[in-house]
C-alpha cells in the first residue's frame, strides 16, 4: 500500500521549492536601486605605442580604458600639436580608443595629442581631464614646461576649468580666430601646467568661456580673458607665470536687447556703460517733448515712456557725449493693447524699516498724480495724519513717506485704490503694508585710519558683503579717516582698487591695447561688525601687488 504521508510531504516540498524559484526569478528581474553616485572618470590602462615613445613611426595609437566611454565634441576638444592638414581620426572600439594618424609626420619633432574634455564615462559623463599623449619622431622629446596660477582680476579668486594656452609668437595673429593646439585646463585651485614644450618665444593666454562655449576661441562679447603682455621665452622650465582673467569692455557700441514692453514702455540694453547718455525721439518729433527716460545705475539699460501710443512707428536716437551712436525703429499694431499694473515695491527688509531711512515707494512707471487723502497710517492701531508724501526730486519712479517712526511700534500703511495715478490714467489697487522700525542697536559703525603707500596715486576703498557685492565706496588720495556708519551689523570684507586713471571706479583691461585691469587688494580677514558697536581700526594699504 503506498505511503500517502510521504507522498504528501514530497508534494508539499515541491510546492515550496517552486515558490522559492519563482520568487528568486522575480527578484532577479528587478533593477538594483540606490548606491553611491559614480564620480570617477575612466582610467587609462595602457597606451600602444607607450606614451613618450621616441623614434615614433606608427600610424595608429590605441588607448585602453577600464570602462566603456563616450566621445563628446571630439572635433572641438581634440587637437594635435604641431597642427596637421589632415586631422587624426578618433574611433571607439569597445573600451579602446583608436587614433589613426592620416597625415605624414615631420622628422625629429615632438607631437602632443590633447583630448580636452572629449573622453567621458557612459553613465555619469565624468570627464577624463587633461588627457594627452606625447611622442617624438626623433631621439629626443621636448621636455620644457610652463606653470602658474589663474585668478579672477576683481574677485581675487582662483579660476578652475579655465583654458590656458600658448601661441608661438609668429602665430599670435591667430588669437581669437583659430583654436590653439597647445593648451591645458586649470584645476580646482586655479593652477595649471603646460608640458612637453619646445624652445621658443610664445604669447600666453587664459580663456574663461561662457556657458555654451567650449570652442577655445575668444569671443569678446561673452568670454573672459587673461594674458601676459610681453612674450615669454621658453628655454627652461618656467614657474609662477600667473594670469588674471577679466571681462573686456566692448570696443564697439552694440544693442543687446530692444523691445516694446506689454505696458507700452520701450526697453533698450547696450553692450557698453555710457558716460553721458541721451535719448531723442526723432520721429514723430512731437513725441520727444513728453517722453520720460530712465537709465539704470550703470548706464547700460534705458527705459522710455511716451505719453502718446497712437503711433504706427517711432524712431529713437541714442547719443553719448554728444555723439550719435545708433537710431532704432519700433513699430506697433493699430490693435495693440497694453497692461499697466501699478505695483508698488518698498525698502522694507523682513518687515522692518531701516531707522536711518524713510519709507521708500518705487513704481514700475512714472506717476503723474498722488492723493495723500487716500493713505491711512496706523501706529499701534491709532490713526496718524502727520506723515508727508514726498516725490523724489530726481528719480520720477520714487516717492517717500516721511514720519517720525518710533521703536517698538507696529505700523500699518494702507494705500487706497487710486492713491497713485500713473501715465495713461493707470491707478493702483488697494495695497497694505505692515512693518516695525528696526532698532538702531542692530546697526554698526567702523572708522578706518587709512595710510596710503603713495600720495601721488589714487585709491578706492570698498566695503563688500560676503557675496562681494559693493555696499559702500570711498575714494582716497591721502592718509585720512573714512567712516562706515549706520550699516546693518554683519560680516563685511574690504577691497582696495589701485585707481590708476583716477576715475573712482575699477577699470578692466584690453587685450588689443595690451593693458591689464586695475589691480586690487583684499583684506583677507572677514570683518564681523557687531550690533550697536563703534570702533576705530588702522588700514595700511600696501604697494600694488605684482601682476602679469
Amino acid at each position: 500500500m503506498p505511503n500517502l504521508k510521504n507522498q504528501h510531504f514530497n508534494l508539499k516540498n515541491l510546492a515550496v521549492l517552486f515558490a522559492l524559484l519563482l520568487l528568486l526569478g522575480c527578484a532577479s528581474m528587478q533593477t538594483p536601486q540606490g548606491g553611491p553616485k559614480d564620480t570617477t572618470p575612466p582610467k587609462v590602462l595602457s597606451m600602444t605605442p607607450k606614451n613618450q615613445t621616441r623614434n615614433f613611426n606608427a600610424k595608429k595609437i590605441v588607448i585602453e580604458f577600464d570602462e566603456y566611454f563616450n566621445l563628446k565634441d571630439e572635433f572641438k576638444e581634440f587637437s594635435i600639436s604641431p597642427d596637421q592638414e589632415k586631422a587624426p581620426e578618433l574611433k571607439k572600439r569597445g573600451k579602446k580608443l583608436e587614433i589613426n594618424l592620416q597625415d605624414s609626420l615631420e622628422k625629429n619633432t615632438t607631437y602632443t595629442l590633447n583630448f580636452g574634455k572629449s573622453v567621458a564615462d557612459v553613465n555619469e559623463g565624468n570627464v577624463v581631464k587633461n588627457l594627452s599623449y606625447v611622442f617624438s619622431t626623433g631621439p629626443e622629446i621636448d621636455s620644457l614646461s610652463v606653470s602658474g596660477k589663474v585668478i579672477n582680476s576683481l574677485s581675487d579668486e582662483a579660476e578652475k576649468d579655465v583654458t590656458v594656452f600658448i601661441l608661438p609668437i609668429e602665430r599670435d595673429t591667430l588669437f581669437g580666430k583659430k583654436r590653439p593646439s597647445i593648451y591645458t585646463t586649470t584645476d580646482s585651485a586655479g593652477t595649471y601646467k603646460l608640458n612637453n614644450l619646445r624652445k621658443g618665444t610664445y604669447k600666453i593666454y587664459a580663456l574663461k568661456e561662457s556657458s555654451g562655449g567650449g570652442d577655445k576661441i575668444y569671443q569678446q562679447i561673452s568670454d573672459e580673458i587673461g594674458f601676459v603682455k610681453e612674450p615669454i621665452v621658453i628655454d627652461k622650465n618656467l614657474e609662477n607665470i600667473d594670469l588674471q582673467t577679466f571681462k573686456e569692455l566692448a570696443p564697439e557700441f552694440r544693442i543687446l536687447e530692444r523691445k516694446l514692453n506689454n505696458d507700452g514702455s520701450i526697453l533698450i540694453t547696450f553692450n557698453q556703460q555710457l558716460k553721458s547718455p541721451k535719448i531723442t525721439i526723432t520721429e514723430p518729433a512731437a513725441l520727444d517733448a513728453g517722453k520720460q527716460v530712465f537709465f539704470n545705475k550703470t548706464n547700460d539699460t534705458t527705459k522710455i515712456w511716451l505719453n502718446d501710443m497712437s503711433f504706427d512707428s517711432v524712431k529713437v536716437a541714442i547719443n553719448d557725449q554728444g555723439k550719435l551712436l545708433q537710431t532704432l525703429n519700433f513699430t506697433r499694431g493699430k490693435k495693440d493693447t497694453y497692461t499697466r499694473d501699478v505695483t508698488i515695491s518698498d525698502n522694507l527688509i523682513g518687515g522692518k524699516l531701516n531707522p536711518y531711512q524713510q519709507l521708500t515707494l518705487t513704481f514700475p512707471f512714472p506717476v503723474t498724480a498722488a492723493d495723500p487723502s487716500k493713505i491711512i497710517l496706523l501706529e499701534d492701531s491709532v490713526k496718524r495724519n502727520t506723515f508727508e508724501l514726498v516725490k523724489d526730486s530726481v528719480d520720477f519712479l520714487k516717492y517717500y513717506i516721511k514720519y517720525p517712526w518710533k521703536n517698538k511700534k507696529n505700523y500699518d500703511l494702507k494705500l487706497g485704490a487710486g492713491t497713485f495715478t500713473a501715465i495713461f490714467n493707470a491707478k493702483n489697487k488697494d495695497i497694505n503694508k505692515r512693518f516695525t522700525l528696526e532698532s538702531a542697536d542692530a546697526y554698526t559703525t567702523l572708522v578706518l585710519n587709512v595710510t596710503v603707500p603713495d600720495t601721488s596715486k589714487r585709491y578706492v576703498v570698498q566695503f563688500l558683503n560676503e557675496k562681494k557685492d559693493i555696499i559702500k565706496s570711498f575714494p582716497v588720495a591721502k592718509n585720512s579717516k573714512i567712516t562706515f556708519s549706520k550699516y546693518p551689523a554683519g560680516k563685511y570684507m574690504l577691497r582696495v582698487i589701485y585707481d590708476e586713471n583716477k576715475n573712482g571706479i575699477w577699470d578692466t583691461g584690453n587685450v588689443k591695447e595690451g593693458f591689464q585691469p586695475e589691480k586690487v587688494w583684499y583684506l583677507k580677514a572677514l570683518m564681523d561688525l557687531k550690533p550697536n558697536w563703534e570702533r576705530e581700526d588702522p588700514l595700511v594699504i600696501p604697494a600694488p601687488p605684482k601682476g602679469p
